[in-house]
């Protein structure tokens, strides 16, 4: 009786299959979203690809007639461009690497109005010293295992390093809100949310005032000197947003009652500001009617700057009051601008923001990794933000898009992207700013 001789499965659906999501991965090589793989991306889509070229090449020379060489011919082909793809996209970003390192009046002009994530603070140093950077930012990731003092000599050392190269110094950011967003805790005192101090209206003003001192003195002895809050988007209320992943305002957000919030918000910066630390409003044009996240996808306010009055009130009177800087979000206002978000709109910044307001302390974006502006490239929103005369640049989820950032930035100076005069503006108001703090010290 003779064997029943099942058919060998063939690997052939397998690889067709896994070609378009390794492509894909290689066409978007170092995206924000597979940071947690950067170590391992290209290997992985580069090994899979050379696994594909050794099965399609050993199909091919096993085939015996040109048809039956059409299918693994074709799969070779496509496992080749595959690997060529991957080393091309990874020689592409060691070579933006490698000129930002290589400096120049571009890259040092541009690279003053970015603040940075990094890994360690070993890799900071040759940028921090050729005024490459403007900035850190400091967030759990890079601070863990670290203790006080530790922190502490490494930013000292930083700090000492621009003196010596004759820059300003660094702005050292943090995102110590309070509440559920205390990224420096428990190196800094965790504390409730500033919205805790609100259950009990008498002497209101006193307690947040000595929250944000307690706040800024535990920052300033770290070495920070700036605070990316009070946050004084309004309450959006109780109702659950399904779309909002990871903003989550709700939490974080001080009250709804816009004058509430103004006088929590003004006196906890005027804390700060006592304790050597500059506070940032954020996140204008106000995050608490968005629905989409912008951590994500596009976002959008479509009502007039007249029917936002009040959640404009925080914004306008804590800044006034207090000299504090301002985030602005990558929220569309097509009222104002219907072609770019807040965070990169020249519009906003110079009509509305410096015009009509008056207001003329710093400006920051929100992280350029966020998938509301990276989809567009990161380049370019780097390029839309300095061009608008936004001062600051935050790029601090994945610090290896920091890279591509100021070399876009830069090549875009030298073409004429960037507005020559509002790029000048912009500087001239960080060196203001360093002006001012060595008289208050």
């Amino acid at each position: 009786m003779r064997a029943l001789r099942l058919p060998r499965p063939s690997g052939v659906p397998l690889a067709w299959a896994l070609l378009p999501p390794l492509a894909g991965v290689a066409l978007h090589l170092k995206h924000p979203l597979l940071y947690l793989w950067r170590d391992w991306e290209t290997a992985i889509v580069l090994g899979l690809a050379l696994l594909g070229l050794y099965g399609a090449r050993r199909a091919w020379r096993q085939a015996q007639t040109r048809r039956q060489r059409l299918e693994p011919g074709l799969r070779l082909l496509a496992w080749l461009a595959l690997a060529l793809l991957t080393l091309g996209q990874e020689a592409w970003f060691r070579w933006q690497q490698y000129q930002v390192f290589q400096g120049g009046v571009a890259m040092e002009r541009m690279g003053r109005h970015f603040v940075v994530g990094f890994r360690d603070f070993a890799e900071l140093a040759p940028l921090a010293e050729q005024g490459l950077i403007g900035g850190i930012y400091l967030s759990r990731r890079n601070i863990r295992g670290l203790e006080a003092g530790q922190l502490r000599r490494e930013i000292d050392a930083l700090q000492a390093l621009r003196r010596r190269a004759g820059l300003p110094p660094l702005f050292v950011m943090a995102d110590q809100e309070g509440g559920s967003v205390a990224h420096l805790s428990p190196l800094v005192e965790a504390q409730p949310a500033l919205a805790s101090l609100t259950r009990e209206p008498e002497g209101l003003e006193g307690r947040a005032r000595a929250y944000g001192e307690r706040q800024g003195k535990a920052m300033a002895a770290l070495g920070v000197n700036m605070n990316l809050s009070p946050v004084v988007d309004l309450h959006p209320g109780q109702k659950s947003n399904w779309q909002d992943k990871h903003t989550r305002i709700e939490r974080r957000a001080i009250a709804a009652d816009p004058r509430l919030v103004t006088r929590v918000a003004t006196a906890y910066s005027a804390g700060l500001s006592a304790s050597g630390v500059l506070p940032t409003v954020k996140h204008f044009p106000g995050l608490g009617r968005v629905q989409g996240d912008t951590h994500l996808v596009r976002a959008s306010l479509s009502l007039k700057p007249e029917q936002l009055r009040d959640d404009w009130l925080p914004f306008q009177a804590v800044t006034a009051s207090t000299g504090a800087a301002m985030m602005l979000a990558h929220v569309h206002l097509p009222q104002v601008d219907p072609l770019q978000p807040a965070s990169l709109s020249r519009p906003l910044v110079q009509e509305l923001l410096r015009r009509q307001w008056g207001y003329q302390g710093l400006l920051i974006t929100d992280d350029l990794n966020m998938g509301a502006v990276y989809g567009d490239g990161i380049d370019r929103a780097a390029v839309a933000a300095l061009d608008a005369g936004v001062d600051l640049l935050l790029v601090s989820y994945d610090p290896d898009q920091y890279f591509r950032a100021l070399y876009g930035a830069a090549r875009g100076w030298r073409r004429g992207a960037v507005g020559a005069q509002r790029e000048a503006a912009s500087a001239a108001r960080l060196d203001r700013h360093w002006r001012q703090s060595r008289a208050e010290d």
